[in-house]
């Protein structure tokens, strides 16, 4: 019979020991032990939860990373640099600077979302990395919080690769409703016109529920299609509000 085995929380001595360890790679000494607790409380394990601190976090980040960015891409356009910026904040990236901190064994989480592999949840580690950044200027202020996001994204902002990301539709329109802490889009087949093994022409229709918006795109194939109909739906979404 197999068993499912779900990795322990650390307590005691083991949990301070880790702690200790875990300020040491994030580079700040809480004074306020509890916030850094807070931090990395998730709501499914305690009222104290982390996501007024990630709400914080992902204030600081955006205000730390966007003179950087300026001085590190001179010539670089205002939409350039939201995508540089989105580049450095997606949840992918901030997954990433999870990891290397090592703050999935430090996560508390309620004993159901344990057994169902949250300390691996990419969204979750995420949020949670946001909510340390949070504490940091909780506990010690902005500029503290500045040079612990200017150590943990220096690899990252002295990339040759900075800025020069190019990202399809689809991938651009999903993570920009991600920041924004919104549904992916929904993508519905309209037609197929053709016969086999005539080229076809597919219509696809992408839909943004929260803001009731709606834009078809047509292509030689339904992934051409998605595509188009994402490009569209994204120029509609930034013209009304102003996201970049």
């Amino acid at each position: 019979m197999s068993e499912t085995r779900t990795r322990q929380p650390l307590t005691g001595r083991v949990a301070a020991r880790a702690a200790s360890e875990f300020e040491q790679r994030l580079g700040h000494t809480f004074a306020d032990p509890a916030l850094l607790r807070q931090a990395l409380t998730h709501r499914s394990f305690s009222a104290e939860h982390n996501e007024r601190l990630e709400f914080l976090g992902d204030a600081v980040l955006d205000c730390v990373l966007s003179p950087l960015l300026m001085a590190r891409l001179p010539a670089a356009s205002e939409g350039d640099l939201h995508r540089a910026r989105a580049d450095l904040v997606c949840q992918t990236a901030l997954h990433a600077r999870a990891l290397e901190l090592g703050l999935s064994p430090l996560l508390h989480m309620g004993a159901g979302l344990e057994r169902d592999g949250g300390r691996e949840q990419a969204s979750l580690l995420a949020d949670a990395f946001e909510a340390v950044i949070g504490a940091v200027h909780q506990d010690a202020g902005y500029e503290a919080a500045r040079g612990v996001v200017e150590r943990l994204f220096a690899a990252q902002l002295a990339s040759p690769a900075l800025g020069t990301q190019q990202k399809d539709a689809k991938t651009t329109l999903q993570e920009l409703l991600q920041r924004h802490r919104l549904p992916p889009p929904e993508y519905a087949l309209v037609s197929a016109v053709g016969a086999t093994p005539q080229p076809q022409v597919f219509t696809v229709m992408c839909r943004i529920a929260a803001h009731e918006l709606a834009g078809m795109g047509s292509g030689p194939s339904r992934r051409a299609a998605e595509q188009a109909a994402a490009g569209v739906t994204l120029g509609e979404l930034r013209d009304r509000t102003g996201w970049a």
